[in-house]
């Protein structure tokens, strides 16, 4: 997960401030839409299984309750390994995207460092992708890494691109993808459409997050493209949110706010029960 300047992990979720070093004040767009819950134990369960029958150790464990236990204790935590480095593989992917955004509007950038970094660890092919992506579409970057907030609702985020494509502004969202056994990127989560829908309905956007210097949101008003763009190995996938189903992920969206809301004002209370004794006996 990439790191924006203003936001900081609590234990509330990811939140964020006006300026670098400032009071934590809302959610990030991530912690809200993660109030939605999600049952991951089927997969973690698969990994784990999928752990142990190619755990070398296995055939030289088997009537040994020890070394199995051991082997049991490791394949526990292969979803959280996994999980742990597709977000770090997905940060070197994001960087990349991001410094050829930088490239393209000014000279300042590290583009070199960044797919040095991919190459550093076999993931070369990802950066060839989105060059590839990046002239196939015409890619005109506007800004990059943009930090936006909303007040009225209370959350802030931060949108991965803004571009020019074909002539239409977009609102883009990358996502590091793996690919399927046939080679094609894995399918986006449609909860994208919903983080790209709060993207949207920013109203002010960081200029100067040293500063804290807010401008407002100056791309809401033309009903620009939401996309997003899934980078695989062997190739990019770029989907847009469906317009006719906006209204509903906003909807969604805000409601999950309040989840958010309600969740932190009930841990700031205390414990929700408490012990209590029997009634005094009569006549006492």
């Amino acid at each position: 997960m990439t790191a924006p300047r203003l936001a900081q992990q609590t234990e509330h979720g990811r939140m964020y401030a006006r300026s670098v070093g400032g009071a934590l004040e809302v959610p990030s767009i991530t912690t809200v839409i993660s109030q939605a819950a999600m049952d991951l134990t089927g997969w973690a369960g698969h990994m784990a299984a999928t752990a142990v029958v190619q755990d070398e150790k296995l055939a030289a464990a088997v009537g040994q309750p020890g070394r199995l236990k051991a082997i049991a204790r490791e394949a526990s935590r292969a979803a959280e390994v996994f999980r742990d480095a597709a977000a770090e593989r997905g940060d070197r992917v994001h960087a990349y995207c991001e410094q050829l955004a930088l490239r393209d509007l000014g000279p300042e950038h590290a583009l070199e460092a960044t797919r040095a970094a991919l190459a550093g660890n076999g993931e070369t092919a990802f950066a060839d992708r989105v060059d590839e992506w990046w002239e196939l579409y015409g890619v005109r970057p506007i800004a990059a890494e943009a930090t936006v907030w909303n007040k009225t609702v209370g959350y802030a985020g931060t949108l991965d691109l803004v571009a020019e494509i074909g002539g239409k502004l977009c609102l883009i969202d990358f996502k590091t993808k793996g690919t399927t056994r046939d080679g094609r990127a894995k399918a986006l989560d449609p909860k994208v459409g919903m983080q790209l829908a709060a993207g949207y309905k920013a109203e002010e956007l960081c200029t100067d997050a040293d500063a804290g210097t807010w401008v407002p949101w100056p791309y809401g008003g033309e009903a620009p493209m939401l996309l997003g763009v899934a980078i695989a190995e062997t190739e990019v996938v770029v989907q847009q949110a469906s317009p006719e189903t906006l209204p509903t992920q906003w909807r969604r969206f805000w409601a999950l706010r309040q989840v958010w809301e309600t969740g932190r004002a009930l841990a700031e209370a205390g414990p929700a029960l408490r012990p209590i004794g029997p009634p005094a006996a009569a006549g006492v």
